[in-house]
């Protein structure tokens, strides 16, 4: 039907679903004339609607179903759509203007108009949505145009007139969703589809108020079984619209109490008011008989007290002003004292208020025979009249299983049944993984989380994205995003860290590895940062921890420098700080000599005074140990940014250090200590003994558990231990080496011999 509606002798169907009856009316189109075809009558079986508003849905839904068989009847045509209107029971109008500017002066064709006042009816509905306070849901079921304006300046047409600004004020009406939603599902059970939605007072003023009349000020009352629906017309517009709950039942009700009857026989004896005698059964059984006289003395009270509400109401509307004049239509007006009552109340005269019916009717083509011309057929004709010029369709879409009522503003996208049908927001985009919270430096910081994967968003099948335009009967599926992976780092991945700390030892830079404090606990770079740490970074040593980096043991009596000032092993060294440790007291003028001396512990002599001459000796040896760091020396670029050969170079550095300690044990001469005479331990065989070869003399060790024999040379020391392990100094598997000999902490350069029980591993 909405492909074909301007075609001509397209049929459509009009269905006025009041609080009392059914009226349908089917007809078609051809330039300003509409042409009925078919027309039906027929009262609900119970009070299934009370005021407008649908109560039993299946009740309603099967007289729904048995007008439309009589009117296929009548055409010979199925009949698959069908126009309806909502009554104005808790109706809500929102009176708003919309501008659109153009870059340029441009000519306003159809598309921008409709443009406009989409824009007005969002506007009207997020101002509505605003003024909300319940959790009732409205949807807007009709718009009026008050006025256009082009460049400012009111204008009655804007079809093809250049403007550079156009703007529209127009009135909006909203129900609630319940209101809405039971029409739409009593036509459903009638298996039909809704073609299109409008508002009785709307539709009504279609037929009961020409254009040509809209430019006086008149009220036009819809009085129906529920509801009186009430529009106002001024100056060429429709500017208002409004609703009282009060209508033909009230009138019935009060016939029903004073006749004893059942309101099936009251709203009879309503409806045959005009005769001259009405003859009735009461509940007794017994046969009555009423004038239409006495039916005006019965409902008077109830009309009076009607007619003032209506009459307040229509004030109301238009400024607190009576009108110049009323129009009545629908079934529950019919009664005469009721226009009469209406003008009293309103102030005008009686001849200005008049039931509309016959004589608005006239401009109709009824192509059937002794066709219904009363006052109930008004509004069907203006519900079809309607569907030429609707653009406030609602339409139905499938979201992941669930039938989904959408307002059709003509910019619908997949987003928009989203949230109509409660699918999460978050649901939709890609979420975060947990983030990563910890203190550093006394300071909050967060590391994100990875992204997850978007949602995945299917119409008809096929893949699209969430902003995708969507049709009426579309297949909508949406499988929820995805959360990414939480937030982890390591402290040497964070721009503050910097990788080395840089001192002058004896004249020497060292470099040495920048550690940091985690919840009171030293940890290298490596460490993974866990929620709610609390981190330091340290930018100094203390001198003790240098002298353990470089495996220095200070003497008793040695004194220590920094910055040519006494220290002790707690003092703090920050970066580019000069240490010099010494068995000689220098004078402020002597700390510049190059002359330095280091102690070892447990080097090679009987005693302090033979290691003592070693140290002589052998000088300085932090020269060679500064060598072997540059060998590996780490790339600095800045706070965090370590190379990802970080790890590499800091096992080449651990591997040159220990070809320099074996170079300096060399200068030292601790390849000609002699270890005791082989005659002097046991050779019984038993794995413990030294074997005397040809090539060199061999031991056994027990390294880490298990024996180990190393052959070769005549005399060792212990870092020749690694030449005989599987121990791989390359990749770091800790913060440092921990060697041990005998259950004490060993020297790199130290003799071993046979028996000796040796530990290696990282920390």
């Amino acid at each position: 039907m909405e492909e074909e509606k301007k075609n001509p002798g397209q049929l459509v169907f009009g269905l006025d679903i009041g609080t009392r009856s059914l009226v349908g009316t089917v007809g078609y189109k051809t330039g300003e004339k509409f042409h009925v075809v078919a027309q039906c009558v027929r009262e609900h079986e119970s009070r299934s609607m009370l005021d407008g508003q649908i109560h039993d849905i299946n009740t309603v839904g099967r007289s729904i179903a048995d007008v439309k068989q009589k009117l296929e009847n009548q055409i010979g045509k199925t009949l698959n759509e069908v126009c309806i209107a909502a009554a104005g029971r808790v109706l809500k109008t929102v009176t708003t203007t919309a501008e659109i500017e153009f870059p340029e002066d441009k000519t306003v064709d159809t598309e921008d108009i409709h443009s406009l006042e989409m824009l007005g009816v969002e506007k009207a509905f997020e101002e509505l949505t605003s003024e909300n306070q319940s959790e009732t849901r409205f949807y807007c079921v009709g718009y009026t145009v008050v006025h256009y304006y082009m460049n400012g300046l009111q204008m009655g047409v804007l079809d093809k007139h250049k403007a550079r600004r156009i703007s529209v004020e127009l009135i909006a009406t909203f129900l609630p969703d319940d209101v809405v939603d039971g029409l739409y599902r009593a036509v459903e059970v009638a298996d039909l589809q809704v073609a299109n939605l409008t508002l009785e007072p709307i539709a009504a003023i279609q037929v009961a108020i020409p254009e040509s009349f809209r430019m006086l000020n008149i009220a036009l009352v819809d009085v129906g079984a529920g509801t009186s629906d009430i529009s106002i017309t001024k100056d060429g517009s429709i500017v208002a619209y409004g609703m009282i709950p009060m209508a033909g039942d009230e009138l019935t009700e009060a016939i029903v109490k004073n006749c004893l009857v059942d309101f099936t026989t009251g709203e009879e004896i309503k409806t045959s008011y005009g005769k001259k005698v009405i003859k009735y059964n009461d509940i007794m059984g017994i046969q009555q008989k009423i004038t239409s006289e006495e039916i005006d003395k019965i409902v008077e009270p109830v009309v009076k007290t009607m007619t003032k509400e209506i009459s307040d109401k229509i004030k109301e509307l238009n400024g607190d002003e009576p009108v110049s004049a009323i129009f009545v239509v629908g079934g529950g007006g019919k009664l005469p004292i009721f226009a009469q009552m209406l003008a009293d109340e309103q102030g005008i005269s009686r001849q200005r208020c008049a039931l509309r019916g016959e004589e608005v009717l006239k401009e109709i083509d009824y192509q059937i025979e002794d066709p219904n011309m009363d006052s109930m057929f008004v509004t069907p004709i203006g519900i079809c009249l309607n569907f030429y010029d609707s653009k406030n369709n609602f339409i139905y879409v499938n979201f992941n299983g669930e039938r989904v009522k959408l307002y059709d503003n003509g910019h619908l996208m997949v987003v928009d049944a989203a949230i109509q049908a409660g699918f999460p927001n978050e649901g939709l985009f890609p979420k975060r993984g947990a983030a990563l919270d910890f203190t550093l430096n006394g300071t909050p910081h967060m590391i994100r989380g990875e992204l997850g994967e978007t949602a995945v968003v299917k119409v008809n099948d096929e893949e699209v994205s969430i902003n995708s335009a969507i049709r009426a009967g579309d297949k909508i599926t949406v499988v929820e995003s995805t959360a990414g992976e939480p937030a982890k780092a390591q402290i040497n991945k964070l721009k503050e860290y910097e990788a080395t700390l840089t001192v002058i030892v004896n004249d020497t830079p060292v470099s040495l590895p920048k550690y940091a404090e985690v919840n009171g606990e030293l940890e290298s770079g490596y460490y993974e940062i866990r929620e709610n740490d609390n981190i330091r970074l340290l930018d100094y040593y203390t001198v003790g921890q240098i002298a353990s980096f470089m495996d220095v043991t200070l003497k008793d009596g040695m004194n220590i420098y920094v910055n040519n000032k006494l220290a002790d092993k707690d003092t703090l060294v920050y970066s580019n700080f000069s240490i010099i440790w010494t068995l000689e007291e220098l004078s402020l003028s002597d700390v510049d000599k190059e002359t330095d001396y280091l102690s070892y512990a447990d080097l090679p002599g009987d005693d302090e005074a033979g290691q003592e001459e070693a140290y002589e000796e052998g000088g300085d040896i932090s020269g060679e140990i500064q060598e072997a760091d540059e060998a590996g020396t780490v790339d600095e670029q800045g706070a965090g940014n370590i190379s990802d050969d970080n790890e590499a170079a800091t096992g080449d550095i651990m591997e040159d250090t220990l070809r320099a300690l074996r170079q300096v044990s060399a200068d030292l001469g601790i390849d000609d200590v002699k270890d005791e005479p082989a005659s002097d331990k046991n050779d019984e065989g038993d794995g413990n003994s030294a074997d005397n070869t040809a090539s060199g003399m061999s031991i056994v060790v027990k390294v880490n558990g298990k024996d180990v024999k190393l052959t070769g040379k005549n005399d060792y020391i212990y870092v020749d231990v690694f030449e005989f392990i599987d121990f791989d100094l390359s990749k770091p598997q800790g913060r440092a080496v921990v060697t041990r000999l005998n259950e004490r902490t060993a020297i790199f350069n130290e003799p071993i011999k046979s028996g000796d029980v040796i530990e290696i591993y990282w920390e």
